[in-house]
């Protein structure tokens, strides 16, 4: 079974609950509320059609046991329930499960077979090539987790003063203890959680324990929020009702795992600009959350600054359009926005990661606080757009090639519509010509402009075969070279060329 991961790997997330609840509907439909089908009865056409995709990996995202307090408090917020209501008007008491974030323990819920059963889906997936991710969320745990009463001093307590003044981010536990929720510093807590204390060694070694049992059952781990470890982040949020200075969790833990399961796959949920911190620590990928901003806000100059970053710094990216954490792209981008807005994310170095339903346009964004979400037509053409540009961005080329940023010119004077234009390109890694060309317009206008291309290219005529419309044409190299391959680009459109000397 595969266990190291390939270069820019191509990463499903796909909500285990859901997904398993609505494979059980299918396979019994109309007999109404049930349990969803356990992971090791998952059909092996859905395997097939996961491997037919090209994935290399897939992150089962909300495997964990959830917990009995995080159910009750998803159950009585009068704001969870407007959000409900808003993506499932037919929701009931019995779909709402819980988070996923407030961990009662890092054992596979039994209602989908528990450990076993996540083993044999985990061999079932290697044997298709497939690689397993699972979250690891090391901030918090859920408020009424085993640890609370057996040992308190592992988690940030707070005082009576702290509970009248902050009650959204203190509560009372065993022993009439006041213990903190889990939160970032710049939100009130999560409710339904409590904080670790990372100044305290014990925290920090049993948390290595979790990690460590949670690697032996995968071969990677989203971490969630994994910024919010760094000591300097920990003691500006919680400084003054620590014992200790917080000391670095990540990169001893990185390295022991590493030291027991080599090609292990590390990916930060991370903001703020602290991606270069986890980096060094040892993630592989961190979230690409500035990439996905300004392309959501159309701002093509931003994007393209952004992608002409030195290139380990682009290797190292998590590239994604939506997320579980993020509005659905059909919904957040707009009808033909998505095309330009996915071109430009997942045809860039770094690990690209797709949100199950997102092929299919769908666009209800379900809080994951539900075990079920509403039916949706699939759009044909927002589909067909993402398989195409699947089956290119799984050439291996996407995998060993060399990538750049292209200089995109002006097509004449007093015209400035280039600068909406993104041109990506992949060569063959041992140099030369041919290989991949990415052009994007990023704006709401049609765009021309002039993409120079090395000299290499400038010998003999080139056929460019567009994989997202099926157009070919016939270009002369030294114009490629100098004054620059044409372009002219609708509000939205791509060129996806294939490019290779003609003949």
């Amino acid at each position: 079974m595969p266990r190291s991961w390939p270069t820019n790997p191509l990463l499903y997330e796909i909500n285990a609950r859901v997904w398993l609840e609505e494979l059980e509907r299918g396979r019994a439909p109309g007999r109404g509320p049930q349990a969803p089908l356990r992971l090791d009865e998952v059909p092996e056409e859905e395997l097939l059609r996961l491997k037919e995709h090209g994935w290399h990996g897939v992150w089962l995202m909300g495997v964990w046991a959830r917990s009995p307090a995080g159910r009750e408090v998803a159950r009585a917020l009068p704001e969870l329930r407007e959000e409900y209501q808003r993506a499932l008007p037919d929701v009931t008491e019995e779909d709402i499960v819980g988070s996923p974030y407030a961990v009662a323990g890092y054992t596979v819920m039994p209602e989908v077979g528990g450990d076993e059963a996540l083993r044999r889906f985990r061999e079932r997936l290697g044997g298709h090539g497939l690689r397993l991710m699972l979250d690891f969320v090391p901030n918090h745990l859920a408020r009424d987790h085993s640890w609370v009463e057996e040992c308190p001093e592992a988690f940030v307590q707070g005082s009576e003063e702290d509970l009248a003044r902050e009650p959204r981010n203190y509560f009372r536990g065993p022993g009439r203890r006041i213990f903190a929720h889990g939160r970032d510093p710049y939100f009130p807590g999560w409710s339904d959680t409590v904080q670790i204390d990372y100044a305290s060694p014990l925290a920090r070694g049993r948390m290595l324990g979790e990690l460590m049992r949670v690697a032996g059952l995968c071969d990677g781990v989203r971490c969630d929020m994994a910024m919010l470890l760094l000591p300097d982040v920990f003691q500006n949020t919680w400084g003054g009702r620590l014992g200790a200075e917080p000391e670095d969790f990540w990169g001893g833990a990185i390295a022991a795992v590493r030291a027991r399961h080599p090609g292990f796959l590390f990916l930060a949920e991370a903001y703020w600009g602290r991606e270069p911190d986890l980096q060094r620590a040892g993630f592989d990928y961190t979230y690409d959350k500035e990439l996905y901003d300004r392309l959501r806000a159309g701002d093509a100059a931003g994007a393209r600054a952004h992608l002409g970053a030195r290139a380990d710094d682009q290797r190292r990216c998590a590239r994604f359009l939506e997320n579980h954490d993020e509005p659905r792209a059909a919904s957040a981008f707009g009808p033909g926005r998505w095309r330009a807005a996915a071109a430009a994310t997942y045809c860039a170095p770094g690990l690209k990661l797709f949100h199950e339903g997102q092929i299919e346009g769908r666009k209800v964004k379900l809080p994951v606080q539900l075990g079920r979400r509403p039916a949706e037509e699939a759009d044909p053409e927002v589909e067909r757009g993402y398989l195409g540009l699947l089956s290119v961005l799984r050439e291996p080329l996407f995998r060993s090639g060399a990538f750049s940023l292209l200089e995109v010119r002006p097509a004449g004077p007093e015209d400035s519509s280039n600068e909406a234009i993104v041109a990506l390109a992949w060569s063959p890694p041992e140099g030369g010509a041919g290989g991949h060309l990415v052009a994007a317009n990023l704006g709401s206008r049609p765009a021309y402009g002039r993409i120079p291309f090395p000299r290499a290219y400038g010998e003999g005529g080139w056929t460019l075969r567009d994989h997202w419309d099926g157009s070919r044409y016939e270009r002369e190299g030294g114009e490629m070279v100098s004054p620059g391959l044409f372009v002219a680009l609708a509000p939205d459109q791509v060129h996806l060329f294939q490019m290779a000397p003609s003949g």
